[in-house]
This record gives C-alpha cells, sequence and structure tokens, in this order.
C-alpha cells in the first residue's frame, strides 16, 4: 500500500470537502485517511489503481490537483 498526499487547489469549505470524500469513496482500493481544504491523503494499491485515477475522481468532484 502507498500512502500519498494530494495537493488541490480550488477548496474553500466543508462541502468542497464533502465532494472530494465522495468522489474518492467511489473508488476500489483505495482508502481515505484524511481529507482537509486543499489536500487530500489516501492509500492504495499501486498494483490495483493508478494514481490518475484518483486524480481523475478529484477532479471530477470539480477541483484541480497541483501536486
Amino acid at each position: 500500500m502507498k500512502t500519498q498526499e494530494f495537493i488541490i487547489e480550488g477548496m474553500s469549505c466543508g462541502h468542497c470537502i464533502m465532494a472530494v470524500r465522495k468522489e474518492l469513496s467511489k473508488l476500489d482500493n483505495v482508502k481515505i485517511d484524511d481529507v482537509q481544504i486543499g489536500k487530500a491523503k489516501v492509500e492504495f494499491d499501486e498494483s490495483k489503481i493508478h494514481e490518475s485515477r484518483i486524480i481523475n475522481a478529484i477532479e471530477e468532484a470539480g477541483f484541480k490537483v497541483i501536486s
């Protein structure tokens, strides 16, 4: 399992946090450790899901991953 923190641009409130959590929770093989304004920390199995799918989920929530 790999733990990674994603820096997210455009989040400003609790609704933003819930939107990111909702999209991440749809992904199999991803454990959400923490979501705060401006970042999300997750654990995932690199052999089962690629980092780009996690980034896509965050972007699906309406935000931009900057690192």
